[in-house]
């Protein structure tokens, strides 16, 4: 009998993790329907993407991009539970079937949507390296950071990023890595290092942490480009169509002013035949994804349009007050886009 049991428990584990020890991708959406939740990879705190508030609730641009998916699959934003991951266990977390869409400030490059067993599913946020540091070190720019011992977060695309850079410019550093954001802001803050490096955005929220925020300033220079968004198995074309289409209703949401106060007064009285596609009024929109009619009226009445997740959690009225810029729509200024609903 202990033998029959070690040997099912062989045949159970080869058959959730297969030959290449990636979880196969499948029925991701009847896993999901079936407990009743989205399990939703996010950051180990990064203020803006998702950080636990006051009450212990995740919150966060990158965490709402997961409320929107649980509005959408089951009408209730509030059916999703949170891993905050390291940067380090982040891929591992969703290849081996832990949580069921990757949703935490991770770049989109062609080793990560083409080796790994994973693919990306959009952009949430266009980034880029950056470098921070305290004014009293005297520097108006990274081409004067030669000699600098520079604090890097382990297992991120920064560090070959930086590399390239002060190789390319003919400027030596020292690395320091650590495994989390909060460990390099506190080695920044403590003296340790000189500069502490990471996507823009990051170094934003980080400053915001720190004892005495305006003593810091983020220098000029964006030295790469860092597309951040959800990312999912590959191999599941279902569950990989709706966490796309979900951050696509968000922005198409905002290019067509719909927002959350207006979505269920649109949704019956539209005479835009594009909205009301959008919105179920006319046609089939959610069938081909095995959503209900209204799951797009959903995602905007509980979370948002884009703009409004976006100046909620980074925007103007926040700590961060982080300017739109390339997250701007593609018709305002930025590069932000979706294709339309046909």
């Amino acid at each position: 009998m202990k033998m029959l049991k070690s040997t099912l428990a062989v045949v159970t584990a080869a058959t959730v993790l297969g030959i290449s020890g990636i979880a196969q991708a499948g029925a991701t959406l009847d896993a999901v329907q079936k407990k009743g939740f989205v399990q939703c990879g996010v950051s180990d705190g990064l203020p803006g993407f998702s950080v636990p508030d006051a009450k212990g609730n995740i919150v966060g641009i990158d965490a709402d991009v997961c409320r929107a998916v649980a509005a959408a699959v089951f009408g209730d934003a509030t059916k999703v539970k949170f891993s905050q991951l390291n940067a380090k266990e982040r891929f591992t977390a969703l290849q081996s079937g832990e949580v069921d869409v990757l949703s935490r400030n991770t770049t989109w490059t062609s080793s990560r949507d083409a080796g790994m067993g994973l693919v990306f599913a959009g952009v949430t946020y266009y980034d880029g390296i950056g470098f921070l540091v305290n004014k009293k070190l005297g520097v108006s720019s990274a081409k004067e950071l030669d000699g600098a011992t520079i604090c890097i977060q382990a297992g991120t695309t920064t560090e070959l990023n930086v590399s390239d850079y002060f190789r390319a410019n003919g400027l030596k550093y020292t690395p320091i890595t650590f495994d989390t954001s909060d460990e390099s802001a506190k080695s920044l803050e403590s003296g340790r290092c000189d500069v502490l490096t990471s996507d823009k955005s990051q170094l934003y929220a980080q400053r915001s942490k720190l004892a005495a925020p305006t003593d810091y300033v983020v220098l000029p220079e964006t030295i790469s480009k860092e597309p951040l968004g959800p990312v999912v198995r590959k191999g599941d074309e279902e569950w990989f169509s709706i966490v796309k289409w979900t951050l696509f209703a968000m922005l198409n949401a905002e290019e067509m002013g719909i927002t959350s106060k207006n979505v269920e007064a649109e949704a019956k009285s539209t005479k835009n035949p594009d909205v009301a596609r959008m919105l179920g009024a006319d046609g089939e929109y959610g069938k081909d994804l095995k959503l209900p009619k209204d799951w797009v009226v959903q995602i905007v009445k509980q979370v948002g349009n884009y703009g409004e997740v976006f100046e909620k959690n980074l925007g103007k009225s926040t700590p961060l007050q982080i300017d739109r810029g390339l997250n701007a729509l593609w018709n305002n200024g930025g590069i932000q886009y979706a294709p339309p609903v046909r």
